[in-house]
């Protein structure tokens, strides 16, 4: 029997086929990375299914179970672009929760402590940043596809992960951009820029939002920009009740993604319970 080795030429292989179909930067090297975890646990021993389950229980062992999953499916989609199929491997089975942790979500009072701390710190830039994600419910990655173009005309075009969708700035939201930009004499491309000029990175909204925690009384486990979403598509489906409609603004290919956005604190979901009123 021929023994398996993963070479370079493989991996460049790989890296070439996620750029073929239009990976974002951060799936390529992300999946890169997680192929190179299994080349480091492999290290020179054949590459047969055995190998590949003694993988997956350690997984089980050092990772928590979603952790895990995102690594067996770079993994997976590895072996099937060298067309080994036979050597992939099921993902660990995690039971969906009813309800998050109130440690993690973000409320609405708590966005709004944040706002009122970057307002009276004079950070305007950080201000608008956290309510253009909130309002409209863009990755954080899509911020720099929000253009003074597309704020003039109340609609962006953003793309990311190969799929592009119209995104609508409310009126006030668009009144409140209009005025940043000619404050800071922008007439055209991204709104908002770092001091050299570029688009804000992820890395820097992630630590100015950081710095906001202590002063607003927020715990730092619940500030991250992707919380913003979250925040965005919780208040979205409660007063709509469309997740159908919610899937498409949020740019999800499947409703079963939307889902995880909108499910409710234990707190709101024991609320929910004792409405039942099935006692006597």
């Amino acid at each position: 029997m021929k023994t398996k080795k993963i070479t370079t030429k493989m991996l460049q292989e790989f890296r070439a086929f996620l750029l073929e179909n239009e990976k974002s930067k951060a799936t390529l090297a992300k999946y890169l990375h997680d192929v190179q975890c299994f080349i480091t646990f492999a290290a020179e021993k054949n590459i047969d299914k055995a190998l590949l389950l003694e993988y997956k229980a350690m997984l089980g062992q050092q990772y928590a179970a979603a952790s895990a999953n995102s690594m067996i499916a770079a993994l997976n989609a590895f072996l099937r672009q060298q067309g080994w199929y036979e050597l992939c491997i099921r993902q660990f089975r995690v039971q969906k929760s009813v309800y998050c942790s109130e440690e993690k979500e973000l409320t609405k009072a708590e966005y709004r402590q944040l706002l009122r701390t970057a307002e009276r710190r004079k950070d305007k830039r950080l201000s608008l940043v956290l309510q253009t994600i909130c309002c409209t419910g863009i990755r954080v990655s899509e911020l720099a596809c929000i253009t003074v173009e597309d704020v003039r005309r109340g609609e962006a075009t953003v793309r990311c992960k190969g799929k592009t969708r119209s995104v609508f700035i409310v009126r006030e939201l668009q009144r409140r951009l209009l005025q940043y930009a000619a404050a800071h004499g922008l007439t055209q491309g991204p709104v908002f820029l770092s001091r050299r000029g570029t688009p804000l990175s992820r890395c820097m909204i992630w630590r100015e939002m950081k710095a906001l925690c202590a002063e607003a009384g927020v715990p730092p486990t619940k500030v991250f920009p992707h919380n913003l979403r979250h925040l965005f598509a919780r208040t979205f489906y409660g007063l709509e009740k469309d997740i159908a409609k919610l899937a498409d603004i949020l740019g999800h290919s499947s409703i079963d993604t939307t889902r995880i956005y909108i499910v409710t604190t234990g707190t709101e979901h024991r609320r929910k319970m004792e409405n039942l009123h099935l006692l006597l």
